[in-house]
């Protein structure tokens, strides 16, 4: 397997920058996807930032120099496949349990 399971932090900010998006309206776009399940705290946010522009799955958008507190960011195709990989582990994930659990009846 060429990516590791993603965090459900990491998979959300994925998820959240499929369109650009500064760092608070990701911490609000997680929390309206998970249903208010999860919530990011800003050094949570900007340490996941920090890992994946390291990691190329997402890139900072040129912005005015100005403001740089609204700086946006977005996935990229190596981020798309990030998410494509994940999503595959969990329907094998998915399946697996469905099949054992409902054998279990």
């Amino acid at each position: 397997m060429s990516n590791p399971a993603l965090t459900e932090a990491v998979f959300y900010i994925l998820l959240s920058l499929m369109q650009p998006m500064h760092g608070y309206g990701i911490m609000q776009n997680v929390e309206e996807l998970s249903g208010g399940r999860v919530k990011l705290a800003a050094g949570t946010l900007y340490g996941a930032i920090a890992t994946l522009l390291e990691k190329g799955w997402i890139t900072a958008l040129p912005g005015p120099s100005d403001n740089r507190n609204k700086k946006e960011y977005q996935i990229t195709e190596n981020g798309k496949q990030a998410v494509q990989s994940e999503l595959l582990r969990l329907q094998e994930l998915l399946n697996n349990g469905k099949r054992i659990t409902e054998g279990l009846k």
